[in-house]
């Protein structure tokens, strides 16, 4: 298999190897992730990702509502990108990457369900909402009707190929510890009843065997879902102004 270098891979290699400069000292807050996106010319949400990565490593600290800040310098010599036995393994997608990723194949897959879904599979999608209805009221942290959901409208295509990439992409999302560290940045789950709302209203289109609606339904779904994350995963403060505020004023006395 042909390994590939994944973006948030290499601009967290070039924010350790900026780390590894003493360009900023442990203990010192970081430069806000808009002013480092626009310093790279990459978006917010690589930034993010490489963040995560970082912060895996154990070389950054997240606080809530105030930023990210350097709790040790990195040696130059670990190769931190690739390592294998170590704390985190680099080849886990991102999980903006990820969603977009799903963004273009689920659409297009809703497309194809709305065209051959029957009425079992209506019942199915059906007993998924119902489910993950659920799980909303009770407030469970479970995911598993929103991945029935998912599942079923892949199934509706009667094509195994598809079926396969949507569950490996669930199951990649289950198993990165990339996933996980960002929705422990997450507090408030409220978010999930609106993916619940979003997938009722993917189930009419299909209902309704309208292909253009379901897979409009679906793209809409999943960019509410990136910009969600992104809003709630966001911990620095958003009156901290990074160009004038990026180094902590001394507390030595005179």
């Amino acid at each position: 298999m042909i390994a590939v270098s994944r973006q948030y891979q290499e601009v967290g290699q070039r924010l350790i190897e900026k780390l590894a400069d003493g360009e900023f000292s442990v203990g010192e807050r970081l430069p806000s992730e808009r002013v480092i996106a626009d310093e790279m010319g990459v978006s917010r949400a690589v930034i993010r990702e490489a963040m995560i990565m970082l912060e895996l490593f154990g070389l950054v600290e997240v606080k809530k509502g105030s930023g990210i800040y350097l709790v040790s310098l990195p040696e130059v010599s670990q190769k931190y990108i690739l390592e294998k036995d170590g704390r985190y393994h680099g080849e886990h997608v991102g999980p903006f990457e990820m969603l977009q990723a799903r963004q273009v194949i689920e659409s297009r897959v809703a497309e194809l369900a709305a065209m051959l879904v029957t009425k079992n599979d209506i019942l199915k999608l059906r007993h998924a909402l119902a489910q993950e209805k659920m799980e909303v009221e009770t407030g469970k942290d479970d995911v598993e009707g929103d991945r029935l959901f998912h599942r079923y409208i892949a199934e509706a295509t009667q094509n195994s190929v598809l079926i396969e990439i949507i569950e490996g992409m669930w199951a990649s999302r289950q198993s990165s510890p990339m996933w996980q560290k960002l929705h422990q940045r997450i507090g408030d789950k409220g978010y999930q009843g609106e993916w619940y709302d979003d997938h009722a209203k993917i189930l009419m289109k299909l209902q309704q065997k309208d292909s253009k609606g379901a897979g409009h339904a679906m793209w809409v779904h999943l960019e509410n879902v990136k910009n969600r994350l992104m809003e709630l995963s966001d911990v620095e403060d958003p009156n901290f102004d990074g160009f004038i505020f990026n180094v902590a004023p001394s507390v030595d006395a005179d």
